[in-house]
């Protein structure tokens, strides 16, 4: 497993180096993409953070890699912490159950807790995504400064 999660981490870094694009343009993408995968909006995630990052002018491609942070292994867990904080805010106690992973099995729920889940998950998205838009703009500058600068070196060492 510990192979497994190296690899995809090396994936998910080499697909955000090779995004086109402002630094700013392209956090701004992956913040969108953060925070929408973060609401309970299985399986509209991709199609809402394509849609909000060509609205807002941000990376879609970003936005599309972003969206991935809601994955079959985290919706429970993100679902659940949705659940719970919008539950507390709105003061409503209905039973949640994990298996509801997407947006049409969870209004089978009622429209208080499909309400409340929907609160939750707006609130606790909007730290990671802000989080996401600082790491991932100084990530592609610091990414970008040392291509340049290699580049340069690469140009003394041709001379």
């Amino acid at each position: 497993m510990n192979t497994y999660l190296k690899k995809k981490t090396s994936q998910f870094i080499e697909s955000i180096k090779q995004l086109k694009g402002d630094p700013n343009f392209i956090a701004s993408g992956m913040a969108i993409g953060i925070f929408i995968g973060i609401t309970p909006t299985f399986p509209f995630h991709t199609v809402l953070a394509l849609a909000l990052a060509y609205i807002l002018r941000a990376s879609k491609a970003a936005a599309a890699i972003g969206v991935w942070i809601g994955n079959p292994l985290t919706i429970p867990f993100i679902y659940m912490g949705s659940y719970k904080t919008g539950s507390l805010i709105l003061g409503t106690s209905i039973p949640f159950d994990t298996k509801y992973t997407t947006l049409t099995e969870l209004t089978k729920l009622g429209i208080d807790a499909t309400f409340a889940l929907i609160t939750g998950g707006i609130i606790i998205g909007i730290v990671p995504a802000v989080a996401a838009y600082f790491l991932t703009r100084r990530f592609v500058k610091k990414f970008r400064s040392r291509r340049r600068l290699s580049a340069k070196q690469q140009e003394k060492s041709v001379s």
